[in-house]
């Protein structure tokens, strides 16, 4: 009877030990679940957004002759982000230089007031106005999920089973600098 009681002690201990790490390991694996679900979001916006852009295209492209290339530019960068071939930094850096060219082409329909004022024009800003919102919703939920599971992996004693089971640091979905830099609205006000 005196032996039996050590070994239980050391027995429990042990299967609390590995229920906890059970219990750690699970958290990390629904932690990056979550990362991975808030990029899905932010993937299922921007189809959203790329959906949109052939109906920009067609509805400006008859007032806005000379921006000519920067549609073009438009249409080649959906067809690239649509291709499927990106990896998940490639694809951010994609939709930053996309949603910049969109937002010139909306600068740009200042100087076309005819365009300005057509329904068809007014309806598609506003979907995509729409959407704009919907996908920085998005990039919060997923800045918010990176942020909790690389603090997740941080931590002691999650750091040691991040470690083991190959949980790495994941990339906060960050504004490029040309969206960082004030913008000049003296602009928006030129007629």
């Amino acid at each position: 009877m005196s032996l039996f009681l050590p070994f239980a002690v050391v027995a429990g201990i042990a299967v609390l030990g590995c229920i906890a790490l059970v219990l750690i390991y699970n958290s990390l694996v629904v932690k990056r679940n979550n990362v991975d679900n808030a990029f899905a979001c932010i993937d299922a916006q921007l189809k959203k957004r790329y959906d949109l852009i052939p109906n920009l295209v067609e509805t400006v492209k008859n007032y806005m002759k000379h921006e000519a290339s920067t549609l073009k530019d438009i249409a080649e960068m959906r067809s690239r982000a649509i291709s499927g071939n990106l990896n998940q930094s490639e694809r951010a850096e994609l939709d930053k230089r996309l949603g910049s060219a969109i937002g010139g082409i909306m600068v740009s329909v200042e100087n076309y007031p005819d365009l300005k004022a057509s329904d068809n024009f007014q309806q598609l800003q506003r979907t995509l106005n729409e959407t704009e919102e919907q996908l920085s919703a998005a990039r919060r939920a997923f800045n918010a999920a990176v942020t909790d599971y690389n603090n997740a992996i941080q931590i002691f004693p999650y750091s040691i089973i991040a470690g083991i089971g190959g949980f790495t640091a994941k990339t906060l979905f960050e504004a490029s600098g040309e969206e960082r830099s004030n913008p000049n609205v003296g602009q928006l006000f030129k007629s």
